[in-house]
């Protein structure tokens, strides 16, 4: 465990470090379920270091009680009971037999370190029940879970030294808890996925959207990876998480669990909201209006479709077909856009070129009514969940809002194909380069040139290959698709100095010469098979 102490001062190693010796742990326990052991424990440590330090500010103050509920609630920090906190999961954590009481029955009973976890989950929920209420999993007490590895667990997580790095305990196990989810997503491959989207996706639709103020909302959240991004990007330009209010939407209650605890750790207030029949069936927030909308949605999902959905209001744009929810996600979130909103959207590559069942006339209503900002084709190999190509859609209400360039009647198209590098055998993922070279590009077309200029960014202009602003005129002339290849054509190779007509007198010699060869071997050819007849 030295390796986890000495690299996890804010540099990359420690989350690796510390989910490779938690994986060693698993033994034949299987990643959907095991995700839940870790990961349960991780938030039970985070949750009992933050009020640690808050218990330890409060001793120093005069008239201050560490023992009282109110004082960590007024600090944002999460009441721990004495029976959840870590040290006293510590201390027994390899005791064959514990007597402790249980928060249910108010009675002594006699267990092991899996009831105990159980049973400082369900006293944590009780005592922040608005919050957290059956969120957290109660799993550690099923005789299937090996009490030595428990153990072993509880103490591989004791031995995080927090307090190295610049954000402390939250920092690096908000860290930790990130890592842990990505690598267990990667280990369930497409089930795993389903909740997961890969940060690099996720960091260039926050920053080409820019959330700094207003409502921010997912309508199917997954584990909460868009809120936190934009709650980095609020704090990594000088805002303030007040500025920002977040509402999501998921209707897996696993998932839904997952995604409460992803943005406790870091210290994220949110309204997300759960329901078995998803945002299309019964939308959490029908009449609300959302600044920012961002969505990773399950793709080409076939079995979306309820009569009672015929003629919702939501469908402005047409009827999605009831065999595919791509087109019905895209106008549900438009729907929930402000006047002045903007919205980033994966989506399967099919979303941009199909004609079947009515898919093109609503892609068609889309662009002529003025509401697709940018178009960004992706790289294979992102995602977890599936091979299928994928791309970015960028909505927006108002183009001219904001401050922003006069952009109405143009689409810019940004092909990013060739960008990202491979971090494994099959998996793909952008660099900060990559992310900058998108994002930079998108701004560069939103903003006008005044601001460009004062802010010494080039203005914007086409690149060959990768990026171009297109007119309505020209996305009609193709037939309202919008795959960013038809638009950017091929990139400019450097040239060799040679003039074209030169060239291409060298190639046509060259062509001619081939043509010789060819027909004299086509005689010697004829002149064999004659002989041959002729024997």
């Amino acid at each position: 465990m030295a390796s986890v102490q000495s690299n996890n001062g804010g540099d990359l190693g420690f989350e690796a470090d510390l989910f490779k010796a938690a994986d060693k742990l698993r033994g034949n326990l299987e990643p959907s379920e095991y995700k839940h052991v870790a990961l349960g424990l991780i938030f039970l440590k985070y949750i009992s270091e933050a009020f640690g330090a808050q218990h330890e500010k409060l001793q120093a103050e005069d008239y201050a009680d560490p023992e009282d509920p109110e004082e960590y609630l007024a600090a944002h920090v999460f009441w721990v009971p004495p029976e959840a906190r870590w040290a006293h999961l510590q201390a027994n954590a390899k005791r064959p037999e514990i007597t402790f009481v249980d928060v249910t029955t108010g009675r002594e009973r006699k267990g092991d370190i899996g009831g105990l976890i159980d049973n400082a989950m369900e006293a944590i929920e009780r005592a922040n029940v608005k919050v957290l209420k059956d969120v957290l999993p109660k799993i550690y007490g099923r005789p299937q879970l090996d009490r030595t590895m428990l153990g072993e667990l509880v103490d591989l997580f004791s031995k995080i030294d927090m307090k190295a790095g610049h954000g402390g305990a939250q920092d690096l196990l908000g860290r930790a808890y990130e890592y842990f989810i990505s690598q267990f997503a990667g280990a369930e491959g497409r089930r795993g996925g389903e909740f997961f989207t890969p940060r690099s996706v996720v960091q260039t639709i926050v920053e080409m959207l820019e959330p700094t103020k207003g409502r921010v909302y997912d309508p199917c959240c997954g584990s909460g990876g868009m809120f936190v991004q934009s709650e980095r990007f609020v704090e990594a330009h000088q805002g303030r998480r007040s500025d920002i209010a977040i509402y999501g939407q998921e209707r897996n209650h696993t998932t839904w669990k997952l995604c409460k605890m992803n943005l406790a750790v870091r210290g994220i207030d949110a309204n997300i909201a759960w329901n078995n029949e998803g945002s299309f069936l019964r939308d959490a927030f029908p009449q609300t209006k959302f600044d920012y909308v961002m969505a990773n949605p399950p793709f080409n999902v076939s079995d979306w479709w309820q009569p009672q959905l015929e003629g919702d209001a939501r469908w402005a744009f047409g009827t999605p077909p009831q065999g595919n929810a791509n087109f019905a996600w895209l106008q549900h979130i438009i729907h929930h856009l402000a006047p002045r909103g903007t919205a980033g959207v994966v989506l399967a590559n099919g979303s941009m070129s199909s004609q079947q069942s009515g898919e093109g006339e609503i892609r068609k209503a889309l662009v002529e009514r003025d509401v697709v900002d940018c178009m960004v084709a992706l790289p294979g190999q992102l995602f977890y969940s599936t091979q299928i190509p994928a791309c970015l859609w960028f909505l927006a209400r108002d183009k001219s809002a904001n401050g922003h360039r006069e952009r109405r009647g143009e689409i810019l198209f940004i092909d990013a194909r060739k960008l990202g590098r491979m971090v494994d055998r099959t998996r793909r993922e952008f660099t900060d380069e990559d992310i900058a070279r998108i994002t930079e590009v998108y701004h560069r077309w939103r903003n006008k040139p005044e601001a460009n200029e004062a802010a010494g960014i080039e203005p914007y202009s086409d690149e060959p290959g990768f990026c171009r602003s297109a007119t309505l005129e020209e996305v009609r002339s193709h037939g309202h698709v919008l795959t960013p290849g038809r638009y950017v054509g091929a990139k400019d190779e450097e040239g060799d100095g040679v003039p074209f007509e030169e060239q291409f007198a060298n190639l046509q010699a060259v062509l001619e010469e081939q043509f010789r060869l060819g027909r004299e071997l086509e005689a010697a050819i004829s002149l064999s098979l004659l002989r041959v007849a002729s024997r």
